[in-house]
């Protein structure tokens, strides 16, 4: 099988993804990324699907689920030939997922990054096959709010618009305004990167980006630290030098005002116009360098399937196994062991013979593909679970050799015997507490005495409450952890929780946002200043080394620094809301003639070295 995903472009399963999700059987890993990881698998009838599950720390997050579960009932409202619909999902259980439509191709990024540009013919029907799929997300009352090369997939009749977990309902705005960013800055729209409100215009934008990378295999404004992408996104004009004239028309795309962007149906009309002929969507719209790319992730699409069909159906993930109540195939004499189910199971308490288990279902094993998964209570639907089988011939008579049985003594209990051992026990455990706190306040007496004549001869006082505090265990510090090369833009903030810190924007101002664990803001008086929201920032001496025992020490607070205060190698000792402390090393900011204007340090972080403050 690895040779069969290495020729498809599929990687195996690693140790930690799970063997199955709900009834799919996952064959191979297709992907990951912020949201989660995306599996390659089937349906019970053969149709390859690709399955995403969300990472476990997004998933205990109630926001984020509830932000999830909307997406995909918008997700379900999209139905077009050029997106890969939903079939299949779970929003509430323990891990959510979300099954679509498996598209085997590559994506616009992996094909251009690797073959190059796509020549002006593939590039007119790509813009085609985009616009229709936005045309009729858009008609469905959604922004998609993330259209970038890596969720458009090239497939032999056209391309797919997939990824629609990101996406937000036209009437959802309010979700953005908690601080999380969402899209990928490269391909922002000069709105969504000031934070404005976002409308199916600003996917038109995204789509003008879309060609101009298709079309040349860069983006219209060039690459480089994200921040100063944005920069020239909001400030500067597109770059489309070296694009065909045919593709001149993006440029309307890529205006800065919304209201100048054509409609999808415009961009579709004008890609009909700039092809010489009518614009068909068909196997040969693509390079044969790609196309040879699809043709080997079909085949290794069907071998994978043929592989999975040779393995044991039986479910290999532990947390996914068949529950204690599932069926059994046949009950048999105690000296055939069918399994930890029936073999372990704790015998029941009777007094008479064992009533013997009613008529059940054909002896069919559970099979993953064809029930729903149970859960860790349930059982497959239309299943009647026999009653619980005991270790029954243990309590079955023996054949006696007398011609009468023997008279049987009735049953004794072993429990008034358990009890009174049980009360011995504690009655001797509470005779050994009572000596030992004795023997303490002997002890405690004993050294309080002295300790009190010592001090009456030295003058001190002391204290009699140093017992418990002298035996408590003290709490170890927790393991610092360093990023390197952090950049702040003016206006951003980033939390000492995340790894790595990530810059975010929210558009009150970073010095407003409760969680700005350290932010760089530029006033109306172009002063520069690094902060934090938590007002506990304090800026080091030259002769003072930055440690954890250092910042916990230092208590001269100030809401923020000027930046005219900082030198390379300048050390900032912040102390959050959150408890968790940092230490933050001045790097330098943004050199003369770049157009955005950041700060870069390296920050030290402590997680959770104090209480967090409340109230």
């Amino acid at each position: 099988m690895g040779e069969v995903q290495a020729g498809g472009e599929f990687r195996p399963l690693e140790a930690g993804d799970p063997a199955t999700v709900a009834s799919y059987r996952l064959a191979a890993r297709l992907g990951s990324g912020g949201m989660g990881t995306v599996y390659l698998s089937y349906t019970p009838g053969g149709h390859p699907i690709a399955l995403k599950t969300i990472r476990p720390e997004l998933s205990e997050d109630p926001d984020f689920r509830r932000r999830f579960k909307q997406e995909v009932k918008a997700a379900q409202r999209v139905q077009g030939l050029y997106t890969a619909p939903v079939l299949d999902h779970d929003t509430d259980g323990t891990q959510p997922w979300l099954a679509t439509a498996y598209v085997p191709g590559p994506s616009l990024h992996a094909a251009v990054s690797r073959h190059g540009a796509l020549p002006v013919s593939s590039v007119l029907l790509l813009l085609a096959g985009v616009a229709e799929a936005l045309k009729v997300i858009h008609a469905a009352g959604i922004v998609h709010r993330d259209l970038k090369p890596a969720n458009v997939l090239l497939a032999a009749d056209g391309p797919r618009v997939i990824d629609f977990g990101i996406a937000r309902a036209a009437d959802a705005t309010a979700l953005t305004g908690t601080g999380v960013s969402i899209g990928t800055p490269a391909f922002m729209s000069p709105e969504q990167a000031a934070g404005k409100a976002v409308t199916p215009a600003s996917d038109m934008f995204a789509l003008g980006q879309v060609a101009a990378y298709a079309g040349r295999g860069t983006g219209a404004y060039g690459d480089g630290p994200s921040h100063a992408v944005l920069y020239r996104i909001v400030h500067e004009e597109p770059d489309l030098s070296g694009l065909p004239d045919e593709l001149g028309f993006i440029a309307r795309c890529l205006a800065k005002d919304p209201a100048d962007r054509p409609s999808p149906t415009e961009v579709i009309e004008l890609c009909q116009a700039a092809s010489p002929t009518p614009l068909i969507q068909s196997g040969s719209w693509l390079p044969d360098a790609i196309g040879a790319d699809i043709t080997r992730r079909l085949s290794a699409s069907a071998e994978l399937l043929a592989e999975r069909d040779k393995a044991p159906e039986a479910p290999t993930s532990a947390t996914l196994s068949p529950p204690p109540t599932a069926p059994v195939t046949q009950l048999g004499s105690p000296s055939v062991d069918h399994g930890a189910q029936t073999m372990h199971a704790a015998p029941t308490m009777h007094s008479g013979p064992a009533t013997p288990p009613p008529p059940g279902p054909p002896s069919t094993p559970y099979h993953p593909q064809l029930m729903p998964q149970p859960g860790p209570h349930t059982v497959p639907p239309g299943y009647q679970a026999p009653y619980p089988q005991p270790h029954t011939w243990h309590q079955q008579p023996h054949p006696q050799p007398h011609p009468r049985p023997l008279p049987v003594p009735p049953p004794t209990s072993k429990a008034g015997k358990w009890i009174g051992i049980g009360v011995i026990v504690v009655f001797g455990l509470g005779l050994l507490g009572s000596c030992a706190s004795f023997l303490k306040d002997m002890t405690g007496s004993s050294s309080s005495s002295s300790s009190g004549s010592s001090s009456g001869s030295t003058g001190g006082s002391s204290s009699g409450s140093g017992d418990s505090s002298a035996d408590a265990k003290p709490k170890s510090d927790p393991k610092p952890v360093t990023f390197k090369g952090v950049n702040i833009p003016d206006g951003y903030y980033v939390g000492f929780a995340d790894s790595p810190p990530k810059p975010a924007y929210d558009s009150i101002g970073a010095a407003y946002v409760d969680d700005a664990d350290l932010y760089y803001t530029v006033d109306l008086f172009e002063d520069k200043a690094v902060g934090s929201s938590s007002d506990k920032v304090v800026l080091l001496n030259n002769s003072q080394n930055g440690s954890l025992e250092m910042c916990r020490s230092e208590t001269r607070y100030t809401e923020n620094v000027k930046l005219g205060q900082l030198s390379k190698g300048s050390q900032l000792c912040v102390r959050t809301n959150s408890g968790h402390i940092g230490l933050v090393t001045f790097q330098g900011s943004a050199p003369s003639g770049d157009p955005s204007d950041y700060i870069s340090v390296d920050i030290t972080v402590w997680r959770n070295a104090e209480e967090p403050v409340t109230g």
